[in-house]
């Protein structure tokens, strides 16, 4: 047992029985292994949370995924559609950013992102993400700029862009092009939030769940089905701003925000923790901020050995590799695979059955890019009471496009696919173009996926409506009249000083009491609003609390 010097502040009632409570703990770890421990003391601690003892959680949980197989519901979708849907779309991505920089050399763009998001979006924008058509006002989605193109390429096959316009990526100054990034004022009708790097869209979007529930309980916008879903990738994770705000969702029980970070284990140019887990470490530093954590790791391939894994072997296995091993892993051959990996005479013995062709299959086949564990994951997500959560989704950076980009430290910088890669894809998605016709760098046409694109906009109509979708909304609000303003008229009074602040409360106090008008004014307070004279509107109208004032 670690002794760290330190004992709890408060008596201990009953020495002996701690001592055995000790003494057991340290019995199975010796007897039984640590997966064993580890399994104990997570099950007492949903105990004693379940019985209203708030001990919290463990930070430190198995590299496993969170849900259980036996748990995961039914999926509602057309699996084969959703594979053939996803297949066109990230050719076309792929083709998009490729033939820009073929034919305007040093556009930019970004391939591998997309291919590694994908999964993760095609089965939110199929089952979970809701438009403004339907009920309520619909969802609020941060995108991971970078794998714009694959929205893009989506966007086309629901009849809102054409090839044209693909074609003008990053192309905006003279033509109707495509940004980059999401940016609304280059796209007003499309792009509805700015969020790319520097970590901005993480905190614009808790803010955004945070706003939401203030207006649902005003009573001025029923928010109550809107969800705010952010997703990133787990290098941005390091920008400063990019977790600021976690302690806030949770403080608020903010169910209403969901983050989705794509774990590729991979920043821009190398691992994001070579030597570490990142996967690992943003697990414990959002379940020690509040939030309810969901592991996406392994796709249903590795079922089967996980209910074998009685020892934890696997499980610890996995925990143990360094996101650098981890990476080269889970791209290499078959033989390196089983060398590598499972190398030890208990894992050899678990893959024994399994061909190195099934191992490649295996490895690539993680739970960011499984639609089973992603609807899985995503229905907790929405289904959690009392606190946001964050699904960690383990993914393959350069996911689909062949061994010269998936998982490759250089696939973030790659802006064109050659011939290897194309043929590797057409290969893969069974298409029929001759090598002689890749040169050309073709897209598919979605008027020759008619059933596709069918399913597709009737999963979107089922959803309500279009995402990224923007629209411009008149609030129909009176303006006030000159009497909310009448007393400003004659100046102050005799030798009465009045600072800039002393004004901007009277006129915010005059402005709240204007009928039909003064309930939509929300003043947003600052730090040392007493110092600034704001005490008279916290007298009369009070400070909004999402718990009331305790």
């Amino acid at each position: 047992m670690v002794d760290d010097g330190f004992r709890s502040a408060l008596p201990d009632s009953d020495e002996e029985e701690t001592e055995e409570w000790r003494e057991s703990i340290l019995s199975v770890e010796e007897n039984l292994g640590p997966a064993r421990v580890r399994y104990l003391l997570q099950e007492t601690v949903d105990a004693a949370n379940s019985v209203g003892v708030p001990i919290g959680e463990l930070t430190q949980t198995a590299y496993v995924n969170s849900i259980h197989p036996d748990d995961q519901p039914n999926y509602p979708g057309n699996l084969q559609m959703e594979e053939n849907l996803l297949d066109v779309i990230r050719w076309n991505a792929m083709m998009m950013v490729t033939r820009g920089n073929k034919y305007f050399e040093g556009i930019g763009g970004h391939i591998s992102t997309y291919a590694s998001t994908a999964h993760l979006w095609e089965v939110g924008l199929n089952h979970f993400f809701r438009g403004k058509d339907g009920s309520g006002n619909g969802d609020h989605v941060y995108w991971q700029g970078h794998a714009s193109p694959g929205l893009y390429a989506r966007a086309w096959m629901e009849g809102r862009m054409d090839e044209a316009r693909m074609e003008n990526f990053r192309q905006e100054a003279f033509s109707e092009g495509l940004s980059s990034y999401p940016h609304p004022r280059l796209m007003p009708d499309y792009w509805e939030y700015p969020c790319v790097s520097m970590g901005l869209g993480a905190m614009t979007a808790i803010r955004q769940a945070r706003f939401n529930r203030y207006l649902h309980n005003r009573d001025l916008v029923d928010t109550s089905e809107s969800t705010s879903w952010y997703f990133m990738g787990d290098g941005e994770s390091d920008e400063p701003e990019s977790l600021s705000e976690l302690t806030l969702a949770s403080r608020e029980n903010l169910d209403n925000m969901v983050m989705v970070i794509n774990c590729n284990l991979q920043r821009l140019d190398g691992p994001v923790r070579g030597n570490g887990k990142i996967v690992q470490e943003l697990a414990a530093r959002f379940t020690g901020a509040g939030w309810n954590v969901i592991k996406c790791l392994w796709g249903s391939s590795w079922d089967e050995l996980f209910s074998k894994d009685i020892n934890g072997v696997l499980a610890a296995r996995l925990e143990a590799l360094a996101d650098g091993d981890e990476q080269r892993i889970m791209t290499a051959d078959g033989a390196t695979i089983r060398s590598d990996l499972f190398n030890s005479p208990e894992l050899a013995a678990m893959v024994s059955h399994l061909s190195d062709s099934d191992l490649e299959d295996l490895t690539n086949d993680v739970g960011g890019h499984d639609p089973i564990k992603i609807f899985a994951a995503y229905s907790a997500a929405r289904a959690h009471k009392g606190r946001p959560t964050v699904v960690l989704a383990r993914t393959i950076k350069g996911w689909g496009l062949g061994p010269s980009f998936a998982g490759r430290n250089s696939t973030h910088g790659k802006k064109k696919a050659d011939q290897e890669v194309l043929q590797f894809m057409r290969n893969e998605i069974g298409l029929e173009f001759s090598d002689a016709e890749l040169e050309k760098l073709p897209y598919l046409q979605p008027s020759n996926y008619p059933d596709e694109t069918n399913y597709l906009l009737q999963q979107r109509e089922r959803l309500g409506g279009f995402l990224p979708e923007r629209r411009e909304h008149k609030m129909g609000l009176a303006t006030p009249g000159d009497d909310a303003y009448a007393e400003f008229d004659t100046g102050t009074k005799g030798d009465l000083e009045v600072s800039t602040t002393m004004v901007f409360v009277r006129l915010m106090r005059s402005l709240m009491k204007t009928d039909g008008f003064g309930k939509h004014v929300v003043p947003i307070v600052p730090d040392e609003a007493r110092t600034f004279g704001m005490e008279p509107l916290f007298s009369e109208f009070g400070i909004y609390a999402p718990k009331g004032q305790l």
